[in-house]
């Protein structure tokens, strides 16, 4: 397992998708083990493969705790999304020191191949909805900014390129 460096916005493949992912294999668990190595690393809450330069449907989840309880995602879909709505300050490694409050759906039900290649549904809550649905819209090319009106993300780019 390796600690894999951040591709730094405004890469083109953090606004690009992700290729499916046609099979779990070596490749893929390897991948997984690097980027949830990578993760922890940080700390944070999820990875998509592009932001490590990956540019494959793969992502990992760890809202948890006591860490360690990664969930691993090949081609997440999202199949269903609450109405309720939950706020939270998210960021990303890829444009570092600044953050934005973003709201998405409290819950969330995807469809992903598992680590045995498995097609599976799970439901998550909260947190773990929270950044399921951040590794989703980097796996389709979009940053949690995308989300903001146009005037907060443009201040927020801002804010970012005074701090490089």
């Amino acid at each position: 397992m390796t600690v894999r460096p951040f591709v730094m916005w405004p890469d083109r493949r953090l606004q690009s998708p992700c290729a499916e992912v046609a099979a779990v294999d070596d490749e893929v668990r390897a991948i997984w083990a690097d980027m949830v190595e990578t993760m922890d690393a940080m700390p944070g809450l999820g990875l998509a493969a592009c932001q490590i330069g990956v540019m494959r449907r793969l992502a990992v989840v760890d809202a948890s705790d006591e860490r360690g309880r990664a969930v691993l995602m090949a081609n997440p879909e999202i199949l269903y999304a609450s109405v309720e709505p939950r706020d939270h300050e998210e960021a990303s490694p890829n444009l570092p020191g600044v953050s934005a409050r973003v709201t998405r759906p409290r819950a969330v039900t995807v469809r992903f191949l598992n680590e045995a290649g498995e097609i599976e549904d799970r439901d998550f809550i909260g947190l773990w909805a929270t950044s399921v649905q951040h590794q989703v819209d980097h796996l389709a090319g979009r940053m949690y900014f995308d989300r903001l009106s146009k005037v907060r993300r443009q201040m927020l780019l801002k804010k970012a390129a005074k701090q490089r």
